[in-house]
């Protein structure tokens, strides 16, 4: 499978919706939330207005000309935030294309980036049960807590840049 990661373009903002769609880790056997589920304010936070703030950073990974994952972050009060200089990431591969390498990839170019930017850590919230929790382990993110007003389930990762 060849694929090319690379900046994501202001004409492809659009597409944080779905992706954001695509992150929300649904458990095996529980039925997937409706897609309007993105309109709320803590779904929005993540894509809404993406590109107007200096801290607005996303890399796309695309195979032929369709684009089949994403990883974009920013300072945010999010499921996964910190602190007002630690940006939070959102990491979104389609169904199909899912245990290749795409993720890791886009991850590791985000967080390339956001060294290169200065930032000291990035953050993001994740599910115990979700397979993608090894990742990120793998890429050197460490456990730091749970989220606000959520349950032990849902954690907050944090990983040092330099």
């Amino acid at each position: 499978m060849s694929y090319r990661i690379r900046e994501i373009r202001e004409t492809e903002y659009g597409l944080l919706e779905d992706f954001i769609y695509e992150a929300i880790y649904v458990p095996e056997g529980a039925k997937r939330p409706p897609r309007d589920i993105t309109k709320t304010p803590e779904q929005q936070v993540y894509f809404r207005d993406f590109g107007k703030s200096k801290d607005d950073y996303g890399f796309v990974a695309v195979i032929g000309d369709e684009v089949v994952g994403a990883v974009w972050g920013r300072i945010m009060h999010d499921f996964g935030h910190i602190d007002e200089e630690t940006p939070s990431l959102a990491l979104a591969i389609h169904q199909g294309h899912r245990g290749k390498g795409l993720g890791t990839a886009l991850m590791k170019k985000f967080m390339e980036k956001l060294r290169e930017e200065g930032y000291q850590y990035v953050s993001l919230s994740v599910q115990k049960s979700n397979p993608a929790l090894r990742l990120y382990e793998k890429l050197g993110f460490e456990v730091v807590g749970t989220t606000m007003g959520e349950t032990e389930e849902e954690i907050v990762m944090r990983r040092r840049l330099n």
